[in-house]
């Protein structure tokens, strides 16, 4: 049972004990509901108090069960608060550490509730695209007034304890225990019990409360407004207000239907199916078959970063944001002082826009080192080398770290293309090198693509698992090859994106085309942002080692003109001294019509429809072949990538995600379309063995 029942004097104690946060699971609904028939035919217990082992009163539903029968089985959480709600006992919920989602409903079910200081409280089920389905956009207005609960369901942010139990007329907390809370909790419960038998006055419920609000049309209107504008690919948000507003304006049990109602046609629109996709995919992602969760972790207590470079720099700021010292070499003195100048403008920033205080940025800074020589890496437990993307460059990095590191210090490169296995062979020890490719700039981004080489050990695997974690990264493991998962899913979509302007669209149409679908920013802006030479020096080496591999030459003719981007005030786009906006450049659709009439190509009108189709499918066909030589470790591994690393719109769910939503079937037709255009490349466009299997037997990716 993960629900535990004891008595203490005369206050029957039931606590949740199903870790890691006490998700509702079936098991943990039937001990309730089994402590609470308990606690009735008791005589000698007069009170009931609710509370949650560990570190969470409860984080919610019990994500393990999501999809499975468990998950709907009476006793339901409906059905759990409706016996709370009756129980002929006061019911008090002791809340601490963590009291989210259907934690909080079945709080707000008790008669009383008593918190402690710090208690992170949330509704989060607008980030799962769904409203609260157990009475939260019912209860919560009841106890903490409309506005407030408003702000708490639409934003699905946590909100600390102490601050809800000082808003005026709140009746969410009826005491903050200071100090044990179980003890408080049980000395509450007595009291309540013994003025109830005194005075013989009902239980209170928060369903007889009344939501009143002085100026509530207009407020709602204006809430419709601002939520409306603020999420328009998300239906939930303004579902929200819906299942709120009813509280004030339908009876309890009414408003109950309403919002099981709106909570049930929102778990069947795309957008929810791709955010709990989303969800599920980042957590599977940490999981690696052969690397158990009880793997021992290798200490790393202190991290060296060859390179100051911008990529250098963000690297190491990671670690000393996680309060972890940093030797940061390079080879001259100059690029050393230049690239703790730009740590320094990057933290001071923080501190202007009151994202840091400035004691702790000093703290930062003291933990940061700097150093010429090797030498002085001897005593760190990690390497991370951020030097220019050239196989000879990272040669000789790594024979000077295997010349001074430590026995056991893990070797870890920040390749974005290149062979790890190749670069674990310049060194005796192949078992301590990994690839971390963090994404820039690397302060800021989420992802890092954690590479596995041949050689790898499980423990250092696991132990930068764990440390991307530590340093607040979505961690994705990917295999050896060539630009591993991600970049080498977007080199086919901007091949197909250099095709497209070849046949007679202009840059600015596919950048809009990809960001009316959602994208952060088109492939020609991404172009200018990341830097058209870095493509350019991969294709270069593709020209010699893939000479069959079919290429747009347009891009090769940019970089022959030195617009490689925003560094040089030009690129796709022209760009005006110190602003990032893309002005369409006459010089470059020139340029293109001219490629155009020398290859004899007579442009056509593409539709928006064919440019998304092209290029995310593109990205679908490449990574199920990654998928299926076991690159990724599962497709939705993909989608975690395109969605942390690559600007893939978060309602759609990832690359595959979506072309789940399309059918697959429907996608393998498209590519079919495609490979008929002699002007593409028809053999990529076969369908990846792994797609033309699922289509043919009508499954999915997930």
């Amino acid at each position: 049972m993960t629900a535990q029942y004891e008595v203490r004097g005369a206050v029957a104690v039931i606590t949740l004990d199903n870790p890691p946060v006490n998700g509702l699971g079936y098991a943990t609904r039937v001990g309730i509901t089994d402590g609470l028939a308990r606690a009735e035919g008791d005589a000698a217990v007069k009170a009931i108090v609710i509370t949650g082992a560990g570190k969470a009163f409860s984080g919610g539903a019990d994500i393990r069960e999501f999809g499975t029968p468990k998950a709907l089985a009476e006793p339901n959480l409906l059905s759990v608060i409706l016996a709370l709600e009756a129980c002929t006992k006061p019911v008090v919920a002791a809340i601490h550490s963590v009291c989210m989602g259907g934690g909080l409903e079945l709080a707000m079910g008790c008669h009383y509730r008593v918190a402690v200081p710090g208690t992170q409280v949330a509704l989060p089920e607008v980030k799962l695209g769904l409203v609260p389905g157990a009475g939260g956009t019912q209860r919560l207005p009841r106890l903490i007034g409309l506005e407030n609960a408003l702000n708490m369901i639409v934003s699905g942010e946590a909100v600390k304890s102490e601050l809800l139990a000082v808003v005026p007329g709140q009746k969410l907390f009826d005491k903050m225990i200071d100090g044990d809370l179980m003890a408080g909790a049980l000395a509450f419960a007595t009291e309540v019990a013994d003025r109830h038998a005194k005075d013989k006055s009902p239980l209170p419920l928060v369903r007889k409360l009344k939501v009143t609000h002085p100026n509530a049309d207009a407020y709602l209107q204006f809430t419709r407004n601002t939520v409306g504008a603020m999420s328009r690919n998300f239906p939930a948000p303004l579902k929200c207000v819906e299942a709120v507003a009813a509280s004030l304006t339908l009876p309890f049990d009414a408003g109950m239907r309403k919002e099981r109602e709106i909570f049930i046609s929102l778990m069947m629109t795309p957008e929810s199916k791709a955010l709990r996709h989303a969800f599920f995919a980042e957590r599977a992602a940490g999981k690696i078959p052969d690397v158990p969760a009880d793997t021992p972790l290798r200490d790393v207590k202190k991290v060296a970063v060859i390179g100051a470079g911008t990529m250098g720099g963000g690297i190491a700021m990671n670690f000393l944001n996680a309060g972890l010292p940093v030797v940061m070499l390079e080879m001259k003195q100059e690029a050393l002082d230049k690239g703790l100048a730009t740590i320094r403008k990057n933290y001071e920033s923080q501190v202007k826009r009151g994202k840091l205080k400035a004691d702790k940025y000093e703290q930062r800074m003291a933990l940061l080192s700097t150093t010429l020589n090797y030498g002085d890496l001897k005593d760190a437990d990690m390497a991370i080398e951020a030097v220019f993307e050239d196989i000879g460059v990272k040669q000789q990095v790594f024979k000077a770290l295997d010349e001074v590191m430590k026995p056991g210090a893990i070797l870890a490169t920040n390749t974005s293309t290149l062979d790890v296995d190749k670069i674990a062979a310049f060194t005796k020890r192949p078992q301590d090198v990994i690839g971390t490719h963090f994404f820039s700039p690397a302060n800021v981004m989420k992802l890092l693509e954690v590479v596995r080489g041949a050689k790898t050990a499980k423990d250092v695997l696991a132990t930068v698992m764990a440390l991307g974690k530590k340093i607040r990264k979505t961690c994705v493991v990917s295999g050896v090859c060539d630009g591993f998962i991600g970049n080498r899913m977007i080199e086919q979509y901007s091949r197909q994106a250099g095709f497209l302007i070849e046949e007679g669209c202009t840059p600015v149409q596919v950048d809009k085309a990809m960001e009316k679908f959602g994208m952060a920013m088109g492939p020609f802006r991404m172009g200018d942002l990341a830097g058209n030479d870095i493509g350019w020096y991969i294709r270069k080496r593709r020209y010699v080692e893939k000479p069959d591999l079919k290429y747009s030459k347009t891009a090769d003719l940019l970089c022959e003109l030195g617009r490689f981007g925003q560094k040089t005030g030009a690129g796709w786009y022209d760009y005006k001294p110190g602003k990032r906006d893309a002005i369409p450049s006459k010089l470059v659709e020139d340029m293109i019509a001219t490629h155009r009439k020398e290859l004899g190509i007579t442009p056509r009108k593409i539709s928006d429809d064919e440019i998304v189709q092209r290029l995310v499918f593109s990205l679908v066909n490449e990574g199920a072949k990654i998928v299926e030589e076991g690159i990724a470790l599962r497709a939705s591994d993909i989608d975690v990538i395109y969605l942390t690393g690559y600007g893939f719109p978060l309602h759609r769910g990832g690359p595959m995600c979506y072309a789940d939503t399309v059918g697959l079937f429907n996608v393998a037709q498209a590519m079919k379309r495609f490979a008929r255009n002699p002007l593409d490349d028809q053999k990529f466009w076969q369908p990846a063995p792994l797609l033309a299997r699922l289509v043919a037997e009508g499954k999915t990716f997930s």
